[in-house]
């Protein structure tokens, strides 16, 4: 039986792929579950169509990350931290601070977990924090750490 699967399924394949199964495992278990459609004319065309559709999604929403991406490294980012006489951090600049310095200074708002800074951040400074939104799609952006 040659199905079409709606999602991935470890062991199969990934969602969209045209894989042969036994008859059994595609209408008892595969089908009813909703991981695979019937591997048919129509079904095939309404795949090739949704697949259409999210690569144009996806080529737009790259063109509104790399935006994002220039108007941040445009205005370099200032993060205010609290500091000691040797200019010294009390405690570390954090990836949740960036976070907000971004969205304060740009209004653009990151989620705290794609951004990884490099180094610990006890110093006043220029530092960098690398921007992941996917495994092949990350940015480096520079910040700087001020006094308050």
């Amino acid at each position: 039986m040659e199905i079409i699967l709606i999602q991935d399924v470890k062991g199969l394949g990934n969602q969209y792929d045209t894989v042969k199964v036994k008859d059994g495992y595609g209408r008892n278990y595969l089908i009813p579950q909703k991981f695979a459609i019937i591997a048919n004319r129509a079904n095939k065309a309404i795949v090739a169509e949704r697949i259409k559709q999210s690569r144009s999604k996806e080529e737009k929403m790259m063109g509104q990350i790399e935006a994002m991406v220039e108007r941040i490294k445009l205005n370099p980012i200032k993060v205010g931290a609290k500091v000691g006489t040797t200019e010294k951090i009390f405690g570390s600049v954090t990836n949740v601070q960036l976070a907000e310095a971004i969205k304060q200074q740009t209004g653009i708002e990151i989620d705290r977990r794609k951004l990884t800074i490099s180094d610990d951040v006890k110093t006043l400074g220029t530092y960098q924090a690398m921007l992941y939104f996917r495994e092949d799609l990350k940015y480096m952006i520079d910040f700087e750490v001020v006094s308050e």
